[in-house]
């Protein structure tokens, strides 16, 4: 996982995600979903993409249950995008980097 890349957690997901100014793109993963390690370099490049314009970040659902319960993530890879503490954009299953920065373009102001 890049260094630009942030790992949200239960604990951290108020302040890092509901609260940030910036929109936010969490992926749900897991370490022994495969599709999830095929978007780990997806999620890399659109953290250094978008440094400083968004914030970019996974959350392991196994760890963080009361998140991803919270949000209702069943499948694997999930991709959420939150803006204003709210759901914005939501993608099931692994998709491409183009995908998701026009979902990302969209929503920075």
């Amino acid at each position: 996982m890049s260094d630009k890349v942030a790992a949200f957690t239960d604990s951290t997901w108020d302040q890092e995600v509901l609260k940030s100014e910036k929109p936010v793109l969490v992926d749900f993963w897991a370490e022994w979903c495969a599709p999830c390690r095929m978007m780990a370099p997806t999620i890399d490049a659109l953290a250094a993409q978008y440094d400083g314009k968004a914030k970019i970040g996974k959350l392991n659902v196994d760890e963080n249950m009361v998140v991803s319960e919270k949000y209702q993530i069943r499948g694997i890879p999930t991709v959420l995008i939150i803006k204003n503490g709210q759901v914005a954009e939501q993608v099931v299953g692994v998709t491409s980097k183009e995908n998701l920065s026009k979902l990302i373009e969209k929503h920075l102001s």
